[in-house]
């Protein structure tokens, strides 16, 4: 199977240099009952993007991720949210969410892949191919027969990577992943992560690590109250005066945030 997006470092700076609109979302917000948890949100998503989330609990990141997936119901939605044909196929982008815990099916590590590969309706000659490069990609081919949640967390979330990766997305969604995992699988998913991107997939990650973050985006979006207060390149927002007050304080507040 071929890596999803574009090959070759060439390629992928000429898609970011292009700036190709995948999701935008205008005066969006989103509103659970009487809680308005995003409200006013303007952003758009680019092909190459690595944008990460940032910002104080209840800040509204997990809902943004969803709104941006397409996951909120339309009845809760304020505002527009617009896809973008990819081009040259005219198709709208393909995404995959993972979240902190992944849910897997108790089945083996291989038919986890198998049966999600099926739900997206992948032709049955293609499913044996694509499962078996997934977990290559991830380190977990030698476990294929095992029990899906018999594996350690950071084995877990690897196999969850490689559900997604299988389908070949053009964005991958990422709801603080390695939040629960040792720092050694911290750093297998990070690397996964990263290597995902590379490929040319589009990834959106929130995170509480802020380390994470400067390792891994080129835009960092800070969030409070279910505001959009500060959307920076990685460099821009870490290392200048731009923020508002309240993102200052909450960079001073995760010191240190190296790990």
């Amino acid at each position: 199977m071929k890596a999803p997006g574009p090959a070759g470092d060439a390629a992928l700076s000429a898609v970011r240099t292009m700036r190709t609109p995948l999701v935008t979302l205008r005066a969006a917000g989103v509103r659970y009952g009487p809680v308005q948890a995003l409200r006013d949100v303007d952003l758009t998503l680019h092909r190459g993007d690595r944008l990460v989330l940032v910002g104080p609990n209840g800040s509204g990141k997990t809902t943004l991720l969803r709104l941006l997936h397409g996951l909120v119901d339309a009845g809760t939605q304020d505002g527009e949210r617009v896809e973008h044909a990819m081009a040259p196929q005219g198709r709208p982008p393909r995404a995959a969410m993972l979240y902190q815990r992944p849910f897997l099916l108790d089945l083996s590590v291989r038919w986890n892949v198998l049966v999600g590969l099926w739900l997206q309706r992948v032709h049955a000659g293609q499913r044996a191919e694509r499962c078996r490069l997934a977990l290559e990609r991830v380190g977990l081919a030698s476990l294929g027969s095992r029990r899906a949640r018999g594996l350690s967390g950071g084995q877990q979330q690897r196999l969850a990577l490689a559900r997604a990766w299988a389908l070949a997305p053009d964005i991958l969604f990422l709801d603080e992943p390695t939040a629960s995992l040792d720092p050694g699988a911290k750093r297998e998913v990070e690397t996964l992560i990263g290597d995902f991107a590379d490929d040319g997939v589009t990834v959106v990650m929130s995170t509480h690590n802020l380390g994470q973050a400067k390792r891994l985006a080129t835009r960092v979006a800070y969030l409070d109250g279910g505001r959009l207060l500060a959307d920076l390149p990685v460099d821009r927002f870490f290392d200048s005066d731009e923020l508002p007050e309240q993102a200052r304080q909450f960079l001073k507040g995760e010191l240190p945030w190296t790990t």
